[in-house]
């Protein structure tokens, strides 16, 4: 091996070592002065209309729903992504329980047993008005998510207002929803 090789295959590391103690640096910066949110997510759909679909409902709990029975509602609607299999899905129930005081909830299981999704709404009190079963996850797709639980806030007509990709508490719908029902209203 030369000499110049030699130097080059030793340089490497450092050079990559460097670029990325700069990056997470930068991003470190970014957060400490508010130009970067680690939970920020890319959302193409907000201020679209909502994709279309049609989902069969759980056992026991109803028929399902579409896109069409989301557009022909009068007042805005909450729309939930969730799993039984899913631990923050767990966390959030509570706090879904308090918002559906407030605004209705429409839930949809995604890529979950149809039983299993069943007895999980079912087990602490459904905060749900009406529920459908996602199976193979094309429409969570369609809606452009990326993980469950996430949550859409939907106007009347069907246009997608808001879109949370974590768990929603009271503190998040107090924030961020309650504003816009409020502009909307």
């Amino acid at each position: 091996m030369n000499s110049a090789r030699r130097k080059l295959l030793t340089a490497l590391p450092i050079v990559g070592a460097s670029a990325l103690g700069i990056g997470f640096w930068r991003m470190l910066h970014g957060m400490e002065n508010g130009g970067f949110d680690p939970r920020a997510v890319n959302t193409p759909q907000l201020g679209r209309a909502i994709p279309s679909f049609a989902l069969p409902g759980l056992p026991g709990i109803g028929d399902g729903f579409s896109s069409t029975d989301l557009r022909d509602q009068h007042t805005p609607i909450l729309l939930n992504f969730f799993a039984s299999w899913c631990i923050p899905c767990v966390s959030e129930m509570p706090g879904l329980r308090n918002i559906s005081q407030s605004i209705p909830i429409w839930g949809i299981a995604y890529k979950d047993h149809l039983d299993d999704a069943a007895a999980f709404i079912q087990r602490d009190g459904s905060p749900y008005a009406r529920v459908a079963a996602d199976q193979t996850g094309r429409t969570a797709i369609d809606w452009g998510v990326t993980g469950v639980p996430e949550t859409f806030l939907v106007a009347p007509g069907g246009r997608i207002l808001w879109h949370n990709a974590s768990g929603l508490t009271p503190d998040i719908f107090d924030a961020d929803i309650r504003p816009l029902l409020a502009a909307i209203q």
